[in-house]
């Protein structure tokens, strides 16, 4: 077993693992540590706990110290100064006429690297563009095309549920979200009505897909042709995991059972259920 506390160092960040060594560190403390990328400043947002060393996928590096106040004020200004240099950015990118869109910059803490994201329909030759701004900051500069998704939890806004975006508020690290999710919940397959600003599926299929899975296992598949308890052959043709019910089509006519009142007397195979094969090339185009 080894100590480790949880870092972010962006509003509904990823959350990362370091070594609290000795310092008596809590949550919400702020802390400056060593990372891949150089030396940054962080929160703590997982309080000292002890894991299994055998769940960390790579060593742990350590905390360097708790951040005092001219950490804090050189944190600030690095946010002060990527703002500016994100202006410079816009400006050489029209400049030199690439077709990208800026989404973001920022130093890290010790400013040997700044770092500017931005989204494109393809590969974009930004090479001239790094030189120019080497030249102007005097420091190394990386680009880095993000995807839609990040773009939106860069930017932020609001679901059609009102709320903020979960990607941009929470949620730390994005889940692979596919329509098999949305079909298990019983949601309109129609793109526009499951995609979110991103246009990819909503990320919060993913939260009862695990609890719709384990109850749609001892449910009877749609498409099933079964027996009712009433005597009659039909087939299912909807499944209502929470309710444990079914909707049997008998002779034209539709009627509701509790899945102990049906026995199925032939399975389908897993298909398509319904879906032509226009739409279904437009709701995998929404997968991530």
């Amino acid at each position: 077993m080894i100590n480790i506390v949880g870092v972010r160092f962006k509003d509904a960040g990823k959350i990362y693992y370091f070594n609290p060594l000795n310092f008596d560190i809590k949550k919400d403390d702020k802390v400056v540590v060593e990372t891949a990328r150089g030396v940054e400043y962080g929160t703590i947002v997982i309080d000292e706990k002890k894991i299994n060393e055998e769940k960390l996928s790579s060593p742990l590096k350590e905390i360097i110290r708790i951040a005092n106040e001219e950490d804090k004020e050189i944190y600030e200004e690095n946010l002060i100064k990527a703002k500016e240099a994100f202006e410079v950015c816009e400006e050489k990118i029209k400049f030199h006429n690439l077709d990208m869109f800026l989404i973001d910059s920022e130093y890290t803490f010790d400013r040997n690297k700044l770092i500017y994201y931005f989204t494109a329909d393809g590969r974009v030759d930004f090479r001239d563009l790094v030189k120019d701004l080497a030249a102007i900051f005097k420091t190394r500069i990386e680009l880095r095309q993000i995807g839609v998704r990040d773009e939106a939890k860069s930017i932020g806004g609001l679901g059609p549920c009102g709320r903020k975006l979960c990607c941009s508020s929470w949620l730390g690290d994005f889940q692979p979200v596919s329509i098999k999710m949305a079909k298990d919940q019983n949601l309109s397959l129609n793109p526009s009505k499951i995609s979110g600003i991103c246009g990819r599926l909503f990320c919060c299929l993913k939260y009862e897909s695990d609890t719709y899975s384990e109850m749609l296992d001892d449910m009877p598949l749609v498409g099933s042709l079964v027996k009712t308890d009433d005597n009659k052959k039909g087939i299912i043709t909807e499944v209502f995991a929470l309710s444990g019910q079914v909707k049997v089509e008998s002779e034209g006519v539709f009627n509701i059972y509790i899945k102990n009142e049906v026995t199925v007397i032939k399975t389908p195979k897993r298909i398509n259920e319904g879906i032509d094969e226009e739409t279904l090339r437009e709701l995998k185009k929404l997968e991530d």
